[in-house]
């Protein structure tokens, strides 16, 4: 039988882990893999974890969480005979979307068992592996709010995004490939090696995993009547068609600002200096791939639109709530106050 290594950060996404405990046991085939289960304890232990396991030999280890689990054990496995499996479990699950593991733990725990292996490239950033996307600007900044929320979710990236895109500025950019250099002044930059951030957001839309290029989409500065159709675009994979997008592929891209900032690597963020070096690595892990494709990535665009504004819809539900909710306690505050005058006179 084969050794395979469950990880699970409790920490990831919403969905409730011990159930998915359960799910492992009763659809993992036993009589081809031998299951173990390690939940994570910290941040980055699940490095620990699959590089332990691939050095042991371990025939796959699967990531139970979102994108941060994947990135961990993903970087532990680059260039090893070690298979990474993922049971989408997290806020965004770009590198899942992007294979179409369905994201149903069930049918998830399925591909595992189907056994097909496919080898993909990553990206570095500044020496650092990705695997999705990664960037500087707009969606770097937001990156670093959302990992300061504490709280997790599409609703809560929602949020951020709304409220800091009012007073973001945009910033200019050197950017340098193996073509020669260009500068832009720029919302953000975005380097996919798949095709999306995670939630169906495709900002490369024509990324692939296996063709050894970076896609680079270049978002310019633009006005308040832009955002619908450049939201609309980003869900239904047409955003590179868009007048402020500027796209191109490369190898290697050392990106230059006037001083150090904040960049993203699979939605994380991170701190650099003022020149940020990204680059492509050719068949770099072994993931388990579905046999047949998720019918959600034939939803029509009516569908895919419908999604992100119910998603709004959602996000100004709640902040309707907490407004009238803080209304409510200052009016009872104001209520006590008068009573107190009231008695003195």
């Amino acid at each position: 039988m084969k050794r395979v290594i469950f990880i699970l950060n409790p920490a990831s996404g919403t969905q409730n882990k011990e159930l998915i405990i359960s799910q492992i046991d009763d659809i993992i085939n036993k009589e081809k893999y031998q299951s173990e289960i390690v939940w994570t304890s910290y941040a980055g232990h699940a490095v620990e974890i699959a590089q332990k396991a691939a050095e042991e030999g371990v025939y796959a280890v699967i990531a139970v969480g979102g994108d941060g689990t994947v990135n961990e054990i993903g970087r532990s496995l680059i260039h090893t005979d070690t298979i990474m499996g993922i049971v989408p479990s997290g806020s965004g699950n770009g590198l899942a979307r992007h294979l179409q593991i369905p994201m149903e733990p069930k049918k998830a725990l399925e591909v595992i068992n189907e056994s097909l292996v496919e080898t993909i490239d990553y990206g570095l950033i500044n020496k650092v592996p990705f695997f999705c996307t990664c960037g500087v600007g707009f969606d770097a900044f937001v990156s670093l709010k959302f990992a300061k929320a504490g709280k997790r979710g599409l609703l809560t990236y929602l949020e951020k995004t709304l409220q800091e895109s009012l007073t973001y500025q945009p910033e200019t950019y050197e950017l340098e490939t193996e073509d020669g250099m260009e500068k832009h002044k720029a919302f953000l930059i975005a380097c996919g090696n798949a095709s999306q951030y995670g939630n169906n957001a495709y900002i490369t839309p024509q990324a692939t995993l296996t063709d050894g290029l970076l896609d680079v989409t270049i978002l310019e500065p633009f006005t308040v009547l832009d955002v619908p159709s450049l939201s609309y675009q980003l869900f239904n994979k047409t955003i590179d068609q868009n007048s402020r997008i500027k796209t191109f592929r490369c190898k290697k891209l050392k990106i230059s600002r006037s001083k150090s900032g904040v960049a993203h690597f699979d939605g994380d963020p991170m701190m650099t200096d003022h020149v940020v070096n990204i680059e492509i690595i050719t068949n770099g892990l072994k993931v388990f791939v579905p046999r047949e494709k998720e019918v959600k990535e034939g939803l029509n665009v009516l569908q895919k639109a419908q999604e992100y504004v119910n998603g709004l819809k959602q996000l100004n539900d709640s902040i309707f709530e907490d407004i009238t909710a803080k209304n409510r306690t200052l009016l009872n505050k104001n209520k006590e106050l008068l009573k107190k005058l009231t008695k003195r006179d």
